[in-house]
């Protein structure tokens, strides 16, 4: 893709699923990729993958919402590598369970991963891009945020939250050069979806379910979404930007 080639570029969970994915893909084309995960040693083998294939990787393990933590990894990255150009929040978290079986401790542990985390990346890896005149941003939101999702409702409102959040900065940030936009995965084959079906004849059932119900028939695979979250980085897409694209096998098609 145009644009890509040399492009530094940080990615937070790409120790597994979509995040994985997502940095094998930078990687291949070119990107030099730093990847953020609280699972060092999952990152570590991404990037590893990357450097095996001729790329260009690094992995820091922290939390995402650890602000001086962060402010770290950006400034070893950046120090190693050369100024970010391309910023891709797909870190993500959650337990399904019913809104009032949770308790206040959950609730904090889904905003800190699903919300405090993109907002600690977004304000301290885009005030440098701001400043050059140039940035990339693509934050991997869900279609749980664009239409609910029974048992996630403390991550589908982080996720709407996202999206609310990407539009505004996108609005903020137009006349600094940098562009903003969000992919909403429908149901994909991840830890998340696993813990969701369970285990068994009961899982199986779930999963045949949501098969059926998605036109394509078949769960979305962490690759699904790697293509186009590159496109949004590259300059094959300049003029993009606050867009909300859903990937769900044409599950919740909208116009």
């Amino acid at each position: 893709m145009n644009g890509l080639k040399g492009r530094r570029v940080i990615l937070t969970g790409g120790a597994s699923g979509i995040g994985r994915a997502s940095a094998l893909r930078l990687g291949a084309e070119g990107c030099v990729v730093g990847i953020f995960d609280l699972n060092g040693q999952g990152a570590t083998q991404t990037a590893m993958q990357i450097n095996e294939a001729d790329g260009q990787a690094a992995a820091w393990q922290l939390d995402i919402s650890d602000r001086d933590a962060v402010e770290r990894a950006h400034a070893e990255f950046e120090g190693r590598f050369g100024p970010v150009e391309g910023l891709a929040n797909v870190a993500g978290w959650d337990a399904v369970s019913n809104f009032l079986d949770t308790d206040r401790q959950f609730w904090d542990k889904v905003v800190r991963i699903n919300l405090y985390g993109p907002l600690t990346m977004h304000h301290v890896v885009l005030k440098g891009m701001a400043a050059r005149g140039f940035g990339r941003v693509v934050n991997v939101a869900s279609d749980a945020g664009r239409v609910g999702s029974s048992g996630e409702a403390v991550y589908s409102a982080c996720k709407g939250g996202i999206i609310a959040f990407t539009k505004t900065m996108a609005r903020e940030l137009a006349r600094n050069g940098v562009t903003l936009n969000a992919l909403c995965p429908g149901p994909t084959d991840t830890p998340i979806l696993q813990s969701f079906m369970g285990a068994g004849e009961a899982g199986a059932k779930i999963a045949e379910g949501l098969r059926k119900a998605i036109p394509l028939k078949r769960l979305g695979e962490p690759e699904d979404y790697a293509g186009m979250l590159a496109m949004m980085l590259s300059d094959e897409a300049p003029f993009m930007t606050g867009q909300v694209l859903s990937i769900s096998g044409g599950l919740t098609m909208h116009g």
